[in-house]
């Protein structure tokens, strides 16, 4: 009996020796520097810069002032409407709407300014529309529950049919010429639009309410688990339902640009713009399962496409090739990550199969 005991207890401490070993000798996540150079955000940048350099050294004209204001202008709405998404996903959700509430936003706009209406008013009604299209979806989504899938489907076509009904097949073009002016002037001579101060100013303010406040650490949290993050006091509808609000708001100031660029108020205005909207979020680092990502990487990803197809675009490649490239970078921004993943589970259990100790 003696002897039993023995033998059970050398086994026990040699597994809870060689357990200890096996977590010890565990790789650790990244730290300091290493985390900041090395991260999901970095690669982006990295990417990006990579990108840039094979543009200006391949492609005729593209490094100069003049690439760099239409580079910009044509990245502004996706860059805009990049902003709520990265929260909506991060939080496990989705908005396919944004595109068409741009759309039904543009057309109000012109229809009131070629009813008489001030110009002013009709900036400021063209974003009351927009806030109440995202409060429709948010009430949908949050307070009654419905897939946010499903729903922003649904207003996919409801929002662009309504702007249908708005403006019909006509175009109003007869805005401000100042205004116009405006949207499309650049500072100084370097190409930059003036306009980007505003978008900076958007995109600094999301990154602040993402990684610097309780409201955007609790998003992460209800990404992983609405259970757990209502379990901890995190109040999920109301946040759900105030990103929605926010999506429908700055997805009319995109329309509103988009208008004003082209002096062009049209019912099919920003069409397909969805699409590249969610690739930049995903390519940038968002999860599609919610729960990660971040806004330096979204605005990596949002430049990384916008010079692809920029570059591709002076290289007179066809439109059909470019939404190519951009539906390609969408499946592998979904796809890459889960790879990942499973390669990092096969290696963490072989090294727990070769540390264990053998029958």
């Amino acid at each position: 009996m003696s002897e039993t005991n023995t033998k059970e207890s050398t086994a026990t401490s040699v597994l809870s020796a060689d357990t200890t070993k096996t977590l010890r000798d565990e790789p650790r996540g990244r730290t300091g520097w290493s985390r900041i150079l090395l991260g999901r955000d970095a690669i982006m940048i990295y990417a990006l810069i990579a990108t840039i350099v094979v543009a200006m050294i391949s492609v005729p004209r593209f490094a100069s002032p003049v690439t760099t204001g239409f580079l910009l202008l044509d990245v502004i709405p996706v860059l805009l409407i990049a902003m709520p998404m990265t929260l909506i996903i991060i939080t496990g959700e989705i908005d396919l709407s944004v595109a068409s509430i741009a759309g039904l936003t543009s057309a109000s706009i012109g229809v009131l300014w070629q009813a008489g209406f001030d110009i002013g008013l009709v900036l400021v009604l063209g974003v009351v529309i927009g806030l109440v299209a995202g409060a429709f979806n948010g009430f949908l989504v949050a307070v009654i529950g419905l897939p946010s899938l499903a729903v922003t489907i649904g207003t996919l076509a409801l929002f662009r049919g309504l702007a249908l009904v708005v403006i019909g097949d006509n175009a109003v073009a007869n805005f401000p010429p100042e205004l116009t002016g405006f949207f499309t002037s650049k500072l100084g001579a370097t190409g930059i639009p003036t306009v980007m101060i505003g978008v900076v100013i958007i995109v600094l303010a999301f990154g602040v309410v993402l990684h610097f406040t309780p409201f955007g650490r609790g998003l992460y949290a209800l990404g992983y688990s609405p259970e757990a993050a209502r379990f901890v006091g995190i109040h999920v509808a109301r946040s759900k339902f105030w990103l929605y609000v926010a999506s429908g708001g700055v997805s009319a100031l995109a329309g509103i640009f988009w208008t004003l660029r082209y002096s062009s108020a049209r019912s099919d205005n920003a069409s397909g713009l969805e699409l590249a909207v969610i690739a930049a979020v995903l390519l940038g680092g968002v999860s599609i399962f919610g729960g990660k990502g971040s806004i330096p990487g979204v605005v990596a990803g949002v430049l990384l496409i916008g010079t692809i197809n920029y570059a591709l675009r002076l290289g007179r490649v066809s439109d059909v090739v470019l939404i190519i490239v951009t539906g390609t970078l969408l499946i592998a921004s979904v796809i890459t990550p889960s790879i990942a993943d499973a390669i990092r589970r096969r290696r963490h259990d072989q090294r727990l199969r070769r540390s264990l100790p053998q029958a």
